[in-house]
């Protein structure tokens, strides 16, 4: 028998294989980076940047004209070698050749048959694309990867122009860039010399503006203002500040007022390091003034792009704002509200820009546009008046979508379906509809069944169901008449009902929910979410004898097991939600979600104790708790392509009050909140190398247990038991991820997570699972991996490869689960620590 330290030195050498298979391959054919290269060529290895202390080096650095080859986090020069290695463009000049031979000779024996001959010329052209794009571009491996970048010497010229011309920008007028190039072993390394000297700053902000009035709008919102005195000259802050102007003067009424009116002077020749700025703003000609325009007529067009010839639209008039339409199907009250350009107001371009956001909000229209058009007459009358058209061309009704997947778990396949529907203007009041089916299969490990060394083991598949329903209204239902006013939050009023069916190995489990919830929005990036009441039925048809005997064991003489009988959670909550990102989560931006939920609140006044002592409804029991959750998450954007994120994650569940029952060892009270409500960690959106839910809680290790005994390995250790999902009331997590660019749409991923849920209970009985302040730091678990991201714009399917780094759950000796790596997994070693694949939709955080 191999002793266990060479069992953690063979593990760590087939990991320092898989590191140098990933990372070296390409090297296997030729060592060189240099090798194709031809005569009197040298290889662009390095840049350097150096003298830089004030200036934004990562902005410097964007400005390179040429970049050596990416080393990180995979060598693109050397797997593109491996792919040159294995190209052979006479083969495949000779391959293509064959395919327009054979399709020329079936398309000449077609005939005239024209059905046929189109169907030949498509694929034709499919093939002899495909092989052209690998004569061209080479193959799969080399466009992966990327060619030797051949240094070029007028593009390090042109180089020092860019970065001299950018200080300049930043107010660096003294600044002076050099390069030099040193060529070792035909690589050249490039170091830019930046000498900045000191920026200039603004000392004197003056302002020219001959129309009275404009400069009044100008001096009275300089408070707003982009440049202030003491700020470093700054060519970009100019260009902010002349698109505040024109937006400034624009919503004030000036239709007509263009950008190019705004100049805006730096003179530096009154002492040195400084800036007066001098912000002039021009008439439209001489002896002319620039011009305030109101709004005469509004017209709002709801079925724009439909045409029915010979029939005029029907006109509605409400407050003074036409609505026109060949049938109006949509209340023109919740059109009006949506509206901000009103008849007899002032232009203002945030007016317009506000009515397009909130009809888009309403979810009724595949476009809205607002058009001005001058009044005719009015420059000989000297009027200035605007006539505005609304134009909304309408959504289809029913929108139905259908997402069809699988997974696979255990060595078991498992498909999924999701079937939404969405029907809009339910009731003529722009009220949405959604209906939704959703149907699952998922592999499990059979609870308290373990297979003997070289056996299968035991596995079942997890059923879930569900189906959900919601209207939602386009403003707050609330008894009393609300104001105009909030329109511009987008206020919706949400009521919803679902029904969830999960049949487990180790349960049976129903959960009929209804809510009522309040939702609006501050800006585009900050949405509020107020839940008024939820209220959830919870049941619990079949409970697996080893799983009842496993939660009795749990904390409080088995209090768990009564979060899965029968149970009403009235609960409700309020959500704060930012998020600056996109769909594809492409900027530099910032996401922010925090959650508090009060359930049972005040259930002694609604509930009486049955017979068993338990506080219930008809014999439903009620728990009250508190819970909060908090998700951060920092998207840096480090280049065009290349991503560094990472989150936080945090929550606490307690319950408010004591709850009182009976179990095998008399009556006792507990702190117990719903099941539901607990905190899990591990997962695909968690930590990636343990199986969702089955993390923590602290450093508690659950074994592997057979009629009370624990089962050993070969080794003489108890076995883990990864099995059981670990609820805890304290969560703290957290992951960090670089994104990087592969090849067209596929990305790669490299990542790290950590953290572990525990338990607030004084009294529970598992060792370990307690929080402690001056421990739990000590119990984070730790893994890394790396994942791939096929990115379609529309969908992003996501791969994760995931391994346990540490694990505060393990058995003592084996916590550190880096040195138990394996690849595959070996029945008879149970131990060992194999990678995790998780397949999922979307990113991860």
């Amino acid at each position: 028998m191999k002793s266990y330290s060479s069992i953690v030195l063979t593990a760590r050498r087939r990991v320092l294989l898989v590191f140098l298979l990933l990372t070296g391959g390409g090297l296997l054919p030729a060592c060189s980076p240099t090798r194709l290269l031809l005569p009197g060529q040298n290889l662009l290895y390095k840049i350097k940047l150096e003298g830089v202390k004030q200036a934004n080096a990562d902005r410097l650095q964007t400005l390179y004209q040429q970049k050596p080859n990416n080393r990180f986090p995979i060598p693109k020069l050397a797997i593109y070698q491996l792919g040159q290695y294995f190209y052979k463009p006479d083969e495949l000049q000779r391959k293509l050749q064959e395919e327009r031979t054979r399709y020329d000779s079936l398309i000449r024996q077609a005939g005239r048959d024209s059905v046929t001959v189109g169907k030949l010329l498509i694929k034709r052209e499919r093939h002899t694309r495909r092989h052209q794009l690998v004569l061209s571009e080479g193959n799969a491996l080399m466009r992966l990867g990327e060619p030797p970048v051949v240094y070029d010497s007028t593009l390090t010229e042109r180089t020092t122009e860019q970065l001299s011309t950018f200080l300049k920008s930043q107010g660096f007028f003294r600044s002076s860039v050099t390069a030099r190039d040193a060529v070792q072993d035909r690589r050249v390394t490039v170091t830019y010399q930046v000498t900045e000297n000191q920026p200039f700053h603004y000392t004197q902000l003056d302002f020219d503006i001959p129309d009275s009035a404009v400069a009044k709008v100008v001096l009275e919102n300089q408070k707003l203002a982009l440049i202030h005195k003491g700020d470093q000259y700054s060519e970009e802050a100019i260009g902010l500040e002349r698109a505040r102007l024109e937006n400034l003067l624009k919503n004030a009424g000036y239709f007509d007022f263009r950008q190019q009116y705004i100049t805006l002077e730096a003179d530096t020749s009154f002492e040195p390091g400084t800036v007066r700025l001098r912000t002039l703003i021009a008439n439209p000609a001489p002896g002319e003034r620039h011009h305030i325009y109101t709004i005469r007529h509004v017209n709002f067009l709801t079925d724009a792009g439909t045409n029915r010839f010979g029939v005029k639209r029907d006109t509605v008039v409400r407050d003074s704002i036409f609505f026109l339409a060949y049938k109006h199907r949509i209340s023109s009250k919740v059109l009006n509200q949506r509206v901000e350009v009103r008849p007899g107001s002032i232009y203002s371009l945030n007016n317009t820009q506000t009515t397009q956001r909130q009809l888009a909000d309403l979810d009724m229209f595949r476009f809205n546009t607002v058009s001005y058009q001058k009044v005719a007459g009015d420059s000989v009358n000297g009027l200035h008046r605007l006539d505005a058209v609304v134009n909304a061309s309408p959504l289809k009704k029913y929108q139905e979508t259908t997402e069809l997947g699988g997974t696979v778990v255990v060595n078991l396949p498992g498909p999924f379906t999701n079937f939404r529907l969405k029907v809009r203007n339910v009731f003529g009041g722009a009220e949405v509809l959604e209906l939704g089916l959703r149907a699952g299969l998922e592999g499990q490990i059979r609870l308290g069944q373990t297979a003997e060394p070289g056996s299968r083991i035991p596995t079942a598949y997890a059923t879930q169901l569900g189906a959900n329903a919601s209207l939602i209204l386009p403003q707050f239902l609330v008894p009393w008449r609300t104001n105009r006013f909030l329109t511009r939050y987008n206020p919706k009023t949400r009521i919803s009902t679902s029904f969830t069916y999960v049949d487990r190995p180790e349960y049976t489990r129903t959960n009929l929910e209804g809510s009522y919830d309040y939702i609006w929005q501050r800006s585009a990036y900050q949405q509020y979410v107020l839940t008024l009441q939820n209220i959830s039925l919870v049941n619990t048809s079949r409970l697996d004898s080893a799983y009842r005997v496993a939660l009795e064991k749990l904390a409080n003489n088995g209090a768990l097991l009564r979060s899965f009988g029968r149970l009403l959670v009235p609960s409700a909550n309020a959500t704060s939600y930012y998020n600056s990102n996109d769909f594809n989560q492409t900027r530099d931006a910032r996401s922010f979600r925090a959650t508090a939920e009060v359930g049972g609140l005040g259930r002694r006044l609604y509930t009486r104790p049955d017979a068993t002592a338990e506080t219930t409804i008809g014999g439903v029991l009620v728990l009250d708790y508190a819970r909060f959750n908090a998700d951060f998450r920092r998207y840096h954007k480090l280049t065009p392509q290349t991503y560094f994120v990472w989150r936080l994650n945090g929550g606490l569940a307690h319950a408010l009050t004591p709850t009182r029952f009976t179990g095998e060892n008399g009556t006792t009270t507990s702190y117990i909140i719903p099941y539901d409500k607990y905190f899990f960690a591990g997962g695909g959106t968690s930590l990636r190398a343990w199986r969702p839910r089955r993390l923590g809680p602290g450093s508690h290790t659950s074994v592997v247990t057979t009629n009370g005994v624990v089962q050993l390995d070969s080794r003489g250790k108890p076995i883990q038991d990864e099995n059981v999902e670990q609820p805890g009331e304290l969560l703290l997590e957290g992951s960090a991820e670089y994104r990087f660019p592969l090849y067209d749409y596929l990305d790669g991923a490299l990542f790290t997570d950590f953290g572990n849920v525990w338990s607030l209970q004084k009294n529970d009985p598992r060792p370990g699972a307690q929080f402690d302040p001056g421990r739990f730091y000590k119990e984070f678990a730790v893994s890394s991996g790396i994942g791939f991201r096929f990115d379609f714009t529309f969908l992003i399917i996501r791969l994760d490869i995931a391994t346990k780094i540490y694990d505060p759950t393990a058995i003592d000796g084996d916590k550190w689960a880096i040195n138990r790596f394996a690849i595959w997994r070996n029945k008879n070693k149970p131990w060992q620590n194999t990678p995790t694949l998780n397949v999922g939709i979307g990113y991860p955080f």
